[in-house]
């Protein structure tokens, strides 16, 4: 925050967290952090563990704006935002229409093909699915996910054609959605977004066979390299790239988008989340360190989006 703004201005900061979804944990995390944060800048924020109440206690609590800290489906897949636009209520990160697209990898992949830019081949999979053509068609490995949930939740690689049925049905436990991905061997990164620009890119390295949720939350085998081992114009290509992608989808306020790239170094867009982890083991709060902006001072500036 610049010296010269007063806490004040803020006013009175509902800070949403935990809520219903598969990443209540994660979110309860971050939601705390967030808290933490303010609180130390001395805005007037209340946590707020997101019930079926969450509106009556919203309008009872004479709120002037929200800070979204809640991941998964009810609170970063435009839900939630739709309701703070009936209460009249600014928030944090994107609107109704970019949270709900964002939360849907599919159509995502849809939007991210129509404007030109790059995403691994895919496949919808339901139950009649002809499971060995989608082998025969895409090759191997592929990639299984559900559509709608965050946090690598229900994912899975698959290496040999039995395994793809099987893939499929776990990620049908959390979703009615489900698609196999083209397996993209290559280096990861992560573009975080803040406003209008991209922070320092970020490459992942895990010995798991891909970034899930252990390697996420859990884990202190995951290396985070920033700089990222990119050339200069590289990095500045992918950032450029997400940036695109992210404004493809009407995102706004902050984000990060997950790419990876080939063994020629070619980029695949991977998914897009509007309301990324702010834990200790986020990629953000990482790339906005390494970019001279501390926790506390990013979590103001994500704030200010809302006035």
């Amino acid at each position: 925050m610049t010296k010269k703004m007063d806490p004040k201005v803020f006013g009175k900061v509902a800070v949403l967290m935990g809520g219903l979804s598969a990443e209540r944990e994660v979110s309860l995390k971050s939601g705390n952090a967030v808290m933490k944060a303010l609180t130390a800048q001395k805005i007037n924020a209340h946590g707020i563990d997101v019930g079926k109440d969450v509106l009556a206690v919203l309008a009872a609590g004479n709120f002037d704006r929200v800070f979204i800290a809640l991941h998964g489906r009810g609170g970063e897949d435009g839900t939630m935002q739709g309701a703070l636009e009936i209460l009249g209520l600014p928030y944090t990160g994107s609107g109704v229409m970019a949270s709900a697209l964002a939360m849907d990898k599919l159509r995502t992949k849809y939007v991210w093909l129509g404007e030109g830019l790059p995403t691994p081949r895919y496949c919808a999979l339901t139950d009649d699915t002809d499971f060995a053509g989608v082998v025969k068609q895409y090759g191997l490995p592929l990639m299984v996910k559900p559509a709608h949930e965050g946090s690598s939740i229900g994912m899975s690689k698959v290496t040999r054609a039995d395994q793809l049925q099987g893939a499929y049905h776990n990620a049908a436990k959390f979703d009615s959605l489900v698609f196999a991905e083209q397996w993209i061997t290559g280096k990861e990164y992560t573009v975080a977004i803040l406003g209008d620009a991209a922070l320092p890119v970020i490459r992942l390295e895990t010995p798991h066979d891909f970034y899930d949720y252990n390697a996420k939350y859990l884990a202190n085998t995951t290396g985070y390299h920033i700089p990222c081992g990119l050339s200069g114009a590289e990095e500045k290509q992918l950032q450029e790239l997400a940036l695109k992608a992210f404004r493809g989808v009407d995102a706004a306020g902050w984000g990060r988008l997950d790419v990876l790239c080939d063994q020629a170094g070619k980029p695949y867009l991977i998914e897009l989340n509007t309301v990324p982890g702010l834990t200790d083991h986020s990629l953000v709060p990482m790339a906005a360190k390494a970019a001279g902006i501390s926790f506390e001072e990013l979590m103001v500036r994500i704030l200010q989006t809302t006035l």
